[in-house]
């Protein structure tokens, strides 16, 4: 029976280490990889490098940034009063895209999630909720996905900020249940921003 050299079945195992790359898939990207032309893959690799030596996470929002703070965290314009709070970074980004919200961020890293593990102290709520006071937060905006998890890190930070000073709204409109962010278009998004309920 035919095997993959070595190389081949690093590669193909490197492959299918990615989120929502199954063998197959892996299979075919190992052999576009070897297929293709050597500059145009050292490129590729100059491009891997660079991101893990350059990017890292804003310190106050949480943010992808090549600085300590990100554009969004730094632009004068933003008003650092209303705060929206997602799960990942590439929430900020989708949310960013629709091009209406002007407030400030705050990234979690993830959501409450008991059956893998993952408890409140594993997330970015502490930070959060230092920030509420220091930066005098007046709306916190929770974007968590409307998933079982997203819904219980909404409770949870809903229940622990909860205060007369800040109000807490929830986007709500146009998302379906059960739906991540990365999945709804930009007009649905919108909606759900402008649509968000007290919690």
């Amino acid at each position: 029976m035919a095997a993959y050299t070595k190389s081949m079945q690093e590669l193909i195992e490197q492959f299918k280490d990615m989120p929502g790359i199954g063998a197959k898939t892996a299979e075919r990207m190992a052999f576009y990889v070897l297929k293709a032309p050597k500059d145009k893959m050292e490129r590729f690799s100059a491009a891997i490098r660079k991101v893990k030596e350059s990017v890292k996470f804003c310190k106050k929002c949480g943010n992808l940034s090549e600085q300590d703070t990100c554009s969004i965290c730094n632009d004068p314009r933003r008003d650092k009063t209303i705060v929206c709070v997602v799960e990942e970074p590439k929430d900020l980004i989708i949310i960013e895209k629709s091009g209406h919200y002007k407030g400030a961020y705050h990234v979690l890293f993830g959501a409450i999630a008991p059956l893998d593990g993952i408890g409140p102290d594993d997330l970015r709520i502490k930070e959060l909720i230092n920030r509420v006071k220091e930066d005098k937060v007046e709306e916190l905006i929770l974007a968590t996905n409307s998933n079982a998890e997203g819904e219980t890190t909404a409770l949870y930070l809903t229940k622990e900020l909860k205060s007369p000073n800040i109000k807490i709204t929830r986007i709500a409109y146009g998302i379906p249940v059960g739906e991540n962010l990365d999945y709804v278009d930009q007009a649905t998004l919108f909606k759900a921003l402008e649509g968000r309920r007290s919690m």
